[in-house]
């Protein structure tokens, strides 16, 4: 132990003279010093020689961490020119010089002052120089040296991390490395075995081992499993000096977590569940739930339910809760207490991602039995058919019935059921129901023209709870009759040139029926039978629903016949037969070479013919004139008040002599023209008042226009109907009173004014009873003998 005390170094130096310097590395590297021979002179010319011996070194080595009470001593420097007189003065410099290591200037004695650390620094480069007190020479050159530090024993085995966390999938084999740990140890690792480590598990047997050298952790015991333990906490030990007695040591905890696998199915916590569910109840309702227990974490816990093919497999059905991994059963079918009163299912629950290493282990599935009672509840009516179509003829008669719903109540105990219409399907109430049988029939009458469709609905109540109903939808069509007769599209405005050609084609007529037959229309045109052959057109029917006219003359006269009335009988192919009777007016125009209508009155006819523009001119002064006249009396007149121009209700007037003439009846067409009732144009639409003067002598009375009808008797109806309900009209118009007699007259003629000469008296006292308008008329006839002469 001595030798880490003290290491003498020997200075040999030259007797005499300056010596030379020698390399440093020569310096160092030899145990002995180079010699050199300098050759002296003196006076006497003798020449003398001597040995130069420079400085010797050996590298210092110090122990780290040194604990005595004195400052360790490292070493001495000297020199042979040092006599001892204290003339040399020792330096040092270089790493730590002055404060780390300190050299006595006089002797030469290097110390350490301060306990030294290799483990901050192994080792200090310094530089020594001795020189002359006085003088300052240097009388050694200076020179390097090293002092390294010795290691000891003074770090314990540091790892890189205080905790470790590691995780290892459970059920895995023995010797699966987990983690490996590493601990680092600051001595020296080149000198003795103060750096080797060898690593040992001090808690986590017999669960985990460690490699010594290496420190990887591996399991040590088979199967283990994450359900029974998950969390492993293991402490491990490294020591250095290869583990031998004496080492220091430091400790790391490694958390191991076993993870997951897939290596348990899943089980039902019981065999039987049981569920209760109204029969009423709408489909997809949730009825209950049922869990199957996995131990398993993650998709290994992933459950899949499913019903099993048996009783209930079509009416119920099960879906899996992915949150709670639950099994919800459903309602897949409508349930009916009355069909079936239970049901049993088998429901499977396996997982959905299981793992082939443990299929040795089972079937990863389990099966429990659902039980699922039906409750009977009060159910509403239900109808044979979720809607009704009915068809029925529009000339169906008012109470007919036209079809039958039917319900019936779906309980174990039948109610009795009765029927109604929604009054707000049918406003206007046309359709009723018998309320215990279903048939429905008709109030009113049914027209398809105006309503082709009506849409009911029926209502159904139970009679002993009349909150238990249902309705249906009812829809009747309206089946078409052919009860409409054909008729002109349009009012045809027809001329005919006064230059036409026989054959010439002057309308094409159209007609429209508000009937729809299921074969679709077909019409057909023919003159009326009162005037088979016509001899001016003639009706040619087209065979396309529609007609043409053709003229059957050559030329027309404006001045004989302005106007033409063509009556058209018009008549449908469907059953029964419908027809009517159209009048086609056909004006006479003047017309160019074209045959484009230019002017169709009688007036411009002459006007044109023979008078020349002055004639024109003057005629138009004459009009303007006599215009301003008319408006000048109307004026004056219309400031006087009207005065009926018969005063005395006796003055019958000569005027009762007209009608004396009874006519030769219906059928005597030479007495009176009936055609002109029948034409609107030739009768007079204006007549002046007999009994009133009138204001003005354009001033006329525009009646409602009749050309439509062809029919007398309606026509002569509607003129009395006129003159009755105009209270100023007199009693004298023959027109309305006397030109139609009618069919069975009970005062058989009021012509026969002869008729005081007859030997018989006659009674008109009825007279009396027909009115204010015949009051003149019944006194005269109805008065005695006096009144009559």
């Amino acid at each position: 132990m001595g030798a880490y005390h003290c290491l003498p170094l020997f200075i040999w130096t030259c007797m005499f003279h300056t010596v030379d310097s020698i390399p440093l590395q020569e310096k160092v590297s030899g145990d002995f010093p180079n010699k050199r021979i300098v050759g002296l002179t003196k006076d006497d010319g003798k020449m003398l020689h001597r040995t130069k011996r420079g400085w010797m070194w050996n590298q210092f080595f110090l122990l780290e961490e040194y604990t005595g009470t004195d400052t360790q001593y490292v070493g001495k420097l000297h020199t042979d020119q040092d006599k001892g007189d204290g003339n040399l003065k020792y330096i040092l410099t270089g790493d730590g010089a002055g404060s780390l290591f300190v050299i006595d200037e006089n002797t030469g004695d290097i110390h350490a002052a301060k306990k030294l650390d290799r483990e901050e620094k192994s080792l200090y480069i310094l530089r020594a120089k001795a020189i002359d007190r006085k003088t300052g020479r240097q009388v050694e050159p200076e020179s390097e040296f090293i002092i390294k530090i010795h290691d000891i024993n003074d770090n314990e085995p540091k790892f890189t991390k205080e905790l470790y966390t590691a995780s290892v999938p459970e059920m895995s084999g023995v010797g699966t490395s987990v983690i490996q740990v590493t601990a680092t140890d600051a001595d020296d690792a080149n000198y003795g075995n103060s750096a080797k480590v060898v690593y040992s598990i001090l808690q986590g047997q017999p669960y985990f081992s460690v490699d010594p050298e290496s420190g990887i952790i591996k399991t040590a015991l088979p199967d283990m499993s994450r359900e029974n333990r998950e969390q492993y906490q293991v402490v491990i030990q490294a020591k250095d000096m290869g583990g031998q007695m004496g080492g220091l040591s430091g400790t790391t905890t490694v958390n191991i977590t076993l993870t997951d696998v897939n290596n348990n199915p899943p089980r039902f916590p019981q065999s039987t569940y049981q569920f209760n569910s109204p029969e009423s109840v709408p489909l997809g309702t949730h009825l209950g739930r049922i869990k199957a227990n996995d131990p398993d974490l993650g998709e290994n816990a992933e459950i899949e339910y499913s019903i099993a093919e048996g009783d209930g497999a079509d009416v119920f059905d099960v879906i899996t809760d992915k949150d709670t991994q639950e099994g919800i059963i459903t309602v897949k079918q409508n349930l009916d207490f009355e069909k079936k009163m239970l049901y049993t299912l088998r429901v499977d629950a396996s997982n959905t991602h299981p793992d082939p290493r443990f299929l040795h282990l089972g079937p990863f599935k389990d099966t429990a039995v659902v039980k699922i009672s039906v409750e009977d509840i009060d159910e509403p009516p239900v109808f044979s058919k979720i809607s009704y179509l009915i068809e029925v003829d529009e000339d169906v008669k008012e109470g007919s019935i036209i079809g039958q719903v039917t319900a019936y109540d779906p309980d174990a105990v039948s109610n009795l059921i009765k029927y109604s219409v929604d009054r707000h399907t049918d406003m206007d109430r046309i359709f009723s129901i018998h309320s215990e049988n279903g048939s429905i029939f008709t109030l009113k009458t049914l027209d398809r023209e105006s309503s082709p469709w009506h849409n009911i609905t029926i209502t159904a109540t139970e009679i002993n709870n009349s909150k238990q109903s249902s309705q249906v939808p009812v829809f009747i069509r309206i089946l078409d009759i052919n009860d409409h007769a054909p008729e002109f599209a349009m009012y045809y405005e027809t001329f005919v040139c006064e230059n036409a050609k026989p054959g010439q084609l002057i309308q094409t007529v159209s007609v429209m029926d508000k009937d729809d037959p299921p074969r679709g229309h077909k019409f057909f045109f023919e003159p009326v039978p009162e005037f088979p052959l016509n001899p001016n057109f003639t009706i040619v029917d087209n065979k396309d629903n529609t007609a043409g006219i053709m003229t059957r003359k050559d030329g027309y006269s404006r001045n004989k016949m302005s106007t033409y009335l063509l009556p058209i009988l018009i008549f449908d192919n469907d059953y029964p037969i419908q027809s009517s009777t159209g009048t086609l007016t056909i004006r006479v125009c003047a017309c160019d070479s074209e045959g484009n209508m230019q002017s169709c009155s009688a007036e411009a006819l002459v006007l044109t013919a023979g008078l020349s523009t002055g004639a024109l001119i003057a005629i138009l002064l004459c009009v303007i004139i006599l215009l301003v006249l008319v408006v000048l009396f109307a004026a004056l007149k219309r400031q006087r008040k009207k005065e009926p121009l018969i005063i005395s209700k006796d003055d019958v007037r000569d005027n009762i002599v007209t009608y004396n003439d009874e006519g030769g009846g219906e059928e005597d067409t030479q007495a009176f023209d009936i055609g002109t009732l029948r034409n609107p144009e030739a009768r007079e639409d204006s007549k002046l008042r007999r009994d009133v003067m009138p204001e003005t002598i354009f001033q006329i009375r525009r009646t409602v226009p009749l050309w439509e009808n062809i029919d007398v008797q309606e026509f002569i109806h509607r003129r009395l109907k006129e003159n009755d309900s105009d209270p100023s009209a007199p009693p004298y118009d023959s027109l309305a009173t006397y030109a139609y007699e009618g069919n069975d007259s009970i005062a058989d003629s009021l012509s026969s004014l002869e008729s005081l000469t007859a030997d018989g008296n006659q009674d008109y006292d009825y007279l009396s009873d027909w009115g204010p308008r015949f009051k003149k008329l019944a006194d005269m006839y109805g008065g005695d003998d006096s009144d009559r002469d």
